[in-house]
């Protein structure tokens, strides 16, 4: 069964070793965790990195068997297999019995050849898959804040793109694409049933226009706080979900930073450095102030006239700040598709280059 896991790793900065090269193929296809930063070998003499950079990418027009790997590098067969097993399952080894040992072959007798299937495989199975929100998508229509800003940080994409299968007991369809796509995380457990923490939240975006923040996601699916923070992350790594300030709060924020600065700084400090003469707050906020009766509804009536990005600005110089929250990616199904695919496409042609790189470079032992 196709199953493909791709972290996204920014380029190596020396492309013209071997070794880093090959070093970064590994981490970018999560063929083992992260090494450690500070290792001596820098992961090189790792069975990993030695099967790929001494024999397969090394001589890639021959096969391996099981029992000529184990000895060459001192591990039993069944290690051997163990490090196989994600490079098979990613399209770019292929595998044969003889003799009764396992053979072991770049697909195609090429890393291009290798890499292409791969990508092949990876784009169609991915769109397909994605298929599936067709019929859960339910954000509707017209979901834009009055004020849209960039995203909260870009995380690096983590990507798994796995074959569709048949459901196991308490699954559901949306569980299982959201195992398959990586929302469940390595080991997804218990958080692959259909009833599940993560499923609910998943859902709850897919019904959602405007962002989540974590304390309305918490309430809604009954989990903790940390919990669903934690959750809310790992989706943000798939690069389906997205963090962006809840603007459309922003008057119940600036409500907020008006009544903590009058109470602390007063109505001078308000006028100068607090913007409202520079901005030309009405003076009915401040009225409102004074005798008590300031509410966000007060504010929002007050500042219907003014520039969304003014009403920012007097945020920023009341020194306010805006809730963060969660939100699918796009206003629409088709560019959350195209997103994704994008995602998909920029990590391929890295791996891509990196493989054309790494031919290019004779080995050095």
């Amino acid at each position: 069964m196709f199953d493909l896991r791709i972290q996204e790793v920014p380029m190596p900065a020396n492309d013209k070793q071997r070794n880093n090269l090959v070093a970064w193929f590994i981490d970018t296809l999560c063929l083992h965790r992260r090494r450690d930063e500070n290792a001596a070998d820098d992961g090189t003499y790792s069975p990993i990195h030695r099967i790929l950079s001494e024999h397969l990418l090394n001589d890639s027009s021959r096969g391996y068997e099981t029992r000529e790997l184990a000895e060459n590098l001192g591990l039993t067969p069944a290690a051997i297999h163990h490090h196989f097993v994600r490079l098979v399952s990613a399209g770019l080894v292929s595998t044969s019995s003889g003799k009764g040992w396992k053979n072991y072959y770049l697909t195609g007798g090429s890393i291009e050849k290798a890499i292409e299937n791969m990508k092949t495989r990876a784009k169609l199975i991915h769109s397909q898959r994605l298929e599936l929100l067709d019929r859960e998508w339910n954000r509707g229509k017209n979901i834009e804040m009055k004020i849209e800003l960039p995203p909260d940080g870009k995380p690096s994409a983590s990507l798994r793109i796995k074959e569709w299968g048949p459901l196991e007991d308490n699954e559901s369809e949306l569980s299982r694409f959201m195992a398959d796509c990586g929302l469940l995380g390595e080991r997804p457990g218990k958080e692959i049933l259909s009833d599940s923490i993560s499923v609910k939240l998943f859902q709850l975006l897919l019904n959602s226009g405007p962002p989540i923040s974590i304390d309305e996601a918490a309430k809604s699916v009954g989990g903790s706080k940390p919990r669903v923070g934690r959750i809310l992350e790992r989706f943000r790594l798939t690069g389906l979900v997205e963090r962006v300030a809840r603007t459309d709060r922003l008057s119940i924020a600036l409500w907020s930073a008006m009544t903590t600065q009058y109470s602390r700084r007063g109505e001078d400090w308000l006028l100068k450095k607090g913007g409202f003469e520079r901005l030309s707050i009405p003076p009915s906020i401040l009225k409102s102030l004074k005798i008590g009766k300031c509410k966000p509804e007060t504010i929002e009536k007050a500042l219907g006239s003014i520039d969304a990005r003014n009403q920012m600005l007097l945020l920023n110089l009341l020194g306010g700040r805006l809730p963060l929250g969660h939100r699918l990616v796009g206003n629409d199904l088709s560019t959350l598709k195209k997103k994704s695919m994008d995602d998909l496409n920029r990590v391929l042609r890295r791996i891509e280059k990196v493989g054309a790189l790494i031919k290019s470079k004779p080995i050095k032992i």
